[in-house]
């Protein structure tokens, strides 16, 4: 299956002169992600632990890059378009606040009666209205205007609120995005995703689960002689079977990590020297080739050898790198994300979202941005409104959103 023009089409309508004849359309969007804002400030935002805290862990830029590169080779080896691809997983995390998944709590819970937050539909708001790029002929935005295909492949969770095929908080559309939601998914089977997306969706899972054990064990939060101790292996089995892996039994999670500390893919210590570092890159390497590889066999097997793209096909992610995938994530989410010396940050870090949401909503006409007071005029409703001053609370890195914090309360 090629790419149609149906893929190829953009929700408001370009003037050809934009277009240079030697530039692929979805060549195209890559260059608007790799070029906006929205990209940029994710080097301050948190991915696990805080940007400013250590020169060594990655941020939000970093691991969308590594998610990036990962990819688009995997991508491509199934026959997708590898800036399609790219774009998607450039795109995956642009929605995320301030303080990661904590700061999206805490703005879901304030927003609660206004529909809520939800960090993969805010991306889509960031690519089809927030982020600046084009508009259309009445004067709305439409974001950085990307291809159909682009956008569909960037959508984790091809549904609105409510509406998703499985119960859950996640979704990939506002309500009052919807027009452009159900422009990028016509032709579409309802509640499925793309391939395009599906690759994305494993890149990510695969890069933060090898990643994020990778930044425990560099910055010392985690001691990998830990993970052959049972009492502290037990509390990493119930945190990824609870949070990453419900479908999955015990015992397939008890032999995951078996299969990863016994086939030595987990180094037994670290001690921070040259050696052991290359010791901890060589596992990242050898994890991620192992979970995308599995992948790609699972999928060739079903599908066979021809060009995989869009719905002619669906990822074939094996349960057994599943588990592992999850056992890492429980891993990075017992020792760091839930260590108790996190919980006081955590609380602050509500409290700075919820002082934000209140200072910028007491005066918004001469404190939000220049850029959002349009959206605030142009807002018709008090939700509208609100709506328009948690986009700009969102909009903020850790870092501006700790300094606004510090000057105005």
């Amino acid at each position: 299956m090629t790419y149609t023009e149906a893929d190829r089409a953009r929700w408001a309508g370009e003037d050809p002169v934009h277009k240079r004849a030697d530039r692929d359309d979805f060549a195209r969007d890559r260059g608007r992600l790799i070029h906006s804002a929205a990209l940029r400030r994710l080097a301050a935002k948190t991915q696990v632990v805080q940007p400013a805290s250590d020169d060594f862990v990655r941020n939000r830029l970093t691991h969308t890059l590594e998610v990036a590169q990962i990819g688009r080779e995997f991508g491509g080896a199934l026959g997708c378009d590898g800036d399609v691809v790219e774009v998607a997983c450039l795109a995956h995390d642009l929605g995320h606040p301030p303080f990661g998944h904590n700061g999206e709590a805490a703005l879901d819970r304030a927003a609660a009666d206004i529909g809520g937050f939800e960090g993969n539909a805010q991306t889509l708001r960031l690519l089809t209205r927030l982020e600046p790029k084009r508009v259309h002929p009445d004067g709305r935005p439409a974001g950085l205007n990307l291809t159909r295909a682009s956008l569909d492949a960037a959508t984790k969770y091809p549904w609105t609120k409510g509406e998703g095929p499985r119960p859950g908080p996640k979704h990939g559309a506002y309500g009052d995005d919807r027009p452009v939601f159900d422009w990028l998914r016509e032709g579409a089977p309802a509640g499925v995703r793309c391939l395009e997306a599906e690759v994305m969706d494993w890149s990510d899972d695969v890069a933060y689960s090898v990643h994020d054990v990778e930044d425990a064990i560099a910055s010392g939060h985690l001691d990998p002689a830990l993970l052959r101790d049972d009492r502290r292996a037990g509390e990493v089995l119930r945190v990824a079977r609870q949070e990453y892996a419900p479908d999955l039994s015990e015992p397939e999670v008890e032999a995951a990590l078996a299969r990863l500390a016994g086939q030595q893919l987990v180094p037994r210590e670290f001690d921070a020297t040259r050696a052991s570092l290359a010791g901890l890159k060589d596992m990242t390497s050898r994890l991620i080739g192992r979970f995308v590889h599995a992948a790609e066999v699972a999928t060739r097997e079903r599908y066979g050898s021809g060009p995989l793209t869009r719905y002619a096909a669906s990822l074939v992610v094996p349960p057994e790198s599943r588990a592992e995938v999850a056992v890492l994530k429980g891993v990075a989410a017992h020792f760091v994300m839930q260590a108790e010396e996190r919980v006081e940050v955590y609380v602050h870090q509500r409290a700075v979202i919820d002082d934000l949401l209140e200072w910028f909503g007491a005066d918004p006409e001469a404190r939000l941005d220049p850029a959002l007071r349009a959206d605030l005029a142009a807002a018709t409703t008090t939700a509208a409104r609100r709506r328009v001053v948690v986009d700009q609370v969102a909009s903020l890195t850790d870092v501006r959103a700790l300094a606004l914090h510090a000057r105005v309360r």
